[in-house]
């Protein structure tokens, strides 16, 4: 009953969020935004917890993550770099977890090769853009690519739970491609129609990865 209300409550506040994002509204932005963003930590406090290790990393990046939102809601290039270094740290506990989870296996090298395709491209679509901001991004987008390779290494480990393994990999997966959208919004075209995808899917993989912490047995 718990993880239902979690959920509608998530979704009304996601559509708040979408208006605030289209009517340019920083007072209602930030808000609730900042509180969309608590709850996902309130979920993964729910949980239970029956890996208590990765239970404990992954609600620290959650943390991180909340750091991040904050910031990215606020205007101005320092904000960005901020929450740009908040979800990069965020991303290092998530990478931590993955690898604390599972083991090395034939999901890993999968992972490896398709992250240095994509990520590869990525790198060359933005870099023309980035300006100062080239080292940062570079380094972030190394960050995320392994957190998408832990991902799959969970995918790949017989060992766990496999709902628990999917919704790692579903987290981690939403989580990146939410970030291209991130991406576009702030280096290519500043449009309302990379948040209206970009939210959505990034809140969607934090609520799954939180939820996660109880599914991994």
């Amino acid at each position: 009953m718990i993880n239902f209300l979690i959920i509608v409550v998530a979704v009304i506040l996601l559509a708040g969020l979408l208006y605030f994002e289209r009517t340019d509204q920083l007072k209602g932005k930030l808000p609730v935004k900042t509180v969309l963003s608590c709850l996902f930590i309130v979920t993964a406090l729910v949980q239970p917890h029956p890996v208590a290790g990765f239970y404990y990393i992954m609600l620290t990046g959650l943390f991180f993550c909340l750091g991040g939102d904050v910031f990215l809601a606020l205007p101005g290039q320092r904000m960005f770099f901020f929450g740009l270094v908040f979800f990069l740290l965020g991303h290092v506990f998530y990478v931590i977890g993955f690898f604390y989870l599972a083991h090395i296996n034939p999901g890993t090298w999968m992972a490896t090769l398709a992250a240095l395709i994509v990520s590869g491209a990525v790198f060359f679509w933005l870099r023309p853009h980035l300006g100062a901001m080239l080292i940062p991004v570079a380094a972030y987008i190394i960050v995320i690519s392994v957190m998408v390779i832990g991902a799959g290494t969970v995918l790949g480990d017989a060992g766990v739970n496999s709902t628990g393994r999917l919704a790692v990999l579903a987290g981690a997966v939403c989580f990146y491609v939410s970030d291209l959208f991130v991406a576009r919004d702030r280096f290519l075209e500043l449009q309302f129609v990379n948040r209206l995808i970009g939210l959505p899917l990034y809140y969607g993989g934090q609520f799954v990865l939180a939820f996660s912490v109880g599914l991994i047995q």
